[in-house]
């Protein structure tokens, strides 16, 4: 497992995130064994947020965190400020924040949270108004380091610049989709995958990008075809020639490499000319074990351009 360091955060972690969104107490059995074999490999770092299962995924964490007596080990990430039934808006006034954070807190059965993201943005809320916020939090030590979650790397300039004016912790990572396959619009309401402006302006700061849904929800795993329109949001977020181009190409340098379509896929997005940390969000023990061994496959700038289609089919 390679390790690698953001800028703003004391402790390495794990370039893989192991995504804790299905974990449960209902699900312990499973979700200790994902957790464990993920830490055995030598990841440290989870994703978590407070809407995941409502309520159920912290839960599962702050329970193995204490079973285990890891706290200590683990890089935890975690969200908030995701709408929800009551309020149907993105929740980042704030008092909503502070709620989210101090709840987080109880069902993780910790003290702190070692990176904090916003789930959502409301652009109606002056980008400042939240700095000031997460940096009251990061006084009191409820949080250590902060970044975004589904926000345009305009908004997160916007931040920074006045955290920086202001002498005052800015975001120290994005969290956005992106992924080999190219999304036609968004899986769900309020999400941001990175844009053609969003990626140069990750390649000439390094900023770096913590995606989700690295692995296009499976896209690549060979479960999805023309043909099989059995899932409507794929159909409606991935299905067009291109992509199935995309797929093709992966399978045909996976042959060539000896892996996977879907390592391919996973390896583009570790091979992006900026830092990345894809979360992963494997439900057996063998994809798990698939992600891992994409961490070994290297892509040339020429074999990362061919599988985008930026290079004709016949000139690999």
């Amino acid at each position: 497992m390679d390790y690698r360091k953001i800028p703003g955060v004391e402790k390495e972690i794990s370039q893989l995130v192991l995504g804790c969104m299905l974990f449960s107490p209902d699900e312990a059995t499973w979700s200790y064994a994902m957790l464990d074999s993920f830490f055995a490999a030598g990841g440290n770092a989870l994703d978590t947020a407070y809407s995941y299962a409502g309520g159920d995924s912290e839960r599962l964490i702050g329970m193995w965190m204490k079973k285990r007596k890891n706290r200590s080990a683990v890089f935890l990430i975690d969200k908030g400020g995701h709408p929800h039934a009551a309020v149907p808006r993105p929740r980042i006034a704030p008092e909503e924040l502070e709620h989210d954070i101090r709840e987080s807190l109880i069902r993780l059965q910790t003290d702190y949270i070692d990176l904090y993201l916003l789930h959502r943005d409301d652009p109606r809320i002056p980008a400042s108004t939240v700095i000031d916020c997460l940096n009251q939090e990061i006084g009191a030590g409820r949080i250590r380091a902060i970044g975004a979650s589904n926000w345009e790397h305009e908004r997160v300039q916007e931040a920074n610049e006045y955290a920086e004016k202001c002498g005052m912790k800015g975001f120290v990572v994005s969290s956005n989709n992106i992924s080999l396959a190219v999304p036609m619009e968004p899986m769900w309401a309020g999400v941001v995958s990175v844009s053609e402006a969003a990626w140069r302006w990750h390649k000439e700061t390094q900023f770096p990008l913590m995606p989700w849904s690295s692995q296009a929800r499976g896209f690549f795993s060979g479960h999805f075809t023309p043909e099989n329109r059995e899932n409507p949001d794929m159909v409606r977020v991935y299905y067009n020639d291109a992509n199935f181009e995309r797929l093709r190409r992966a399978q045909l340098l996976g042959k060539k490499k000896g892996c996977s379509a879907i390592q391919i896929s996973l390896a583009y997005v570790l091979g992006q000319p900026f830092p990345t940390f894809p979360i992963v969000g494997p439900v057996k023990l063998e994809e798990l074990s698939s992600c891992l061994d994409a961490l070994e496959i290297q892509l040339s700038p020429d074999e990362m351009r061919w599988l985008n289609l930026e290079i004709e089919d016949n000139n690999l």
